[in-house]
């Protein structure tokens, strides 16, 4: 059990529990079925701001791992001159799935239907493999430097497998803003 932060009583009370009074809010975020039960959607700080529209990033995720061709994906905002911020996209597809413009599509689609034409994709980018560290936790900050084009990847020596963000660096999309 957490009774503060060591030195900042007043941070402690402002993180977990101004948000919703009476309540100590953890981070994750949760939706409830019709029956009851509890589903986990993902941090809730790990939030996109897409023409002034805030966005889950695991609501999108969760929106392209319903498609039967992908096996893993990971959103990542990269600047856009007039929504602020735009939506790009790795997925990991299943063995023996190749990545296409129709299949491409059919995740644009999939995403808009899901949740709404505002997360409409910009960017999707075949990945077959993700930057993780050995624990399996995907490096966000290193994909959001692969789709800015930013080359200074910073300390990536946790990484499990370096030879990903190489990949990825290769096809990457073809981006304009």
């Amino acid at each position: 059990v957490m009774r503060s932060v060591y030195g900042n009583h007043e941070r402690f009370e402002a993180t977990y529990f101004k948000k919703f009074p009476g309540y100590y809010v953890t981070g994750d975020g949760c939706r409830r079925d019709k029956d009851g039960y509890y589903w986990i959607t993902g941090r809730i700080d790990d939030m996109l701001n897409v023409s002034g529209h805030l966005l889950s990033t695991a609501e999108v995720e969760s929106a392209l791992v319903e498609h039967k061709s992908v096996a893993e994906a990971a959103v990542v905002s990269r600047p856009h001159a007039v929504k602020g911020e735009s939506l790009y996209c790795f997925v990991t597809l299943n063995d023996g799935v190749a990545f296409s413009q129709a299949l491409e599509a059919e995740l644009r689609k999939q995403v808009r239907e899901k949740i709404g034409a505002i997360a409409t994709p910009d960017y999707i980018q075949n990945a077959p493999g993700l930057p993780k560290t050995r624990s399996g936790k995907i490096m966000r900050r290193v994909l959001r430097k692969i789709a800015c084009d930013e080359k200074d990847m910073g300390d990536i020596s946790t990484l499990a497998d370096s030879s990903v963000v190489d990949e990825l660096f290769r096809n990457r999309c073809a981006t304009t803003v």
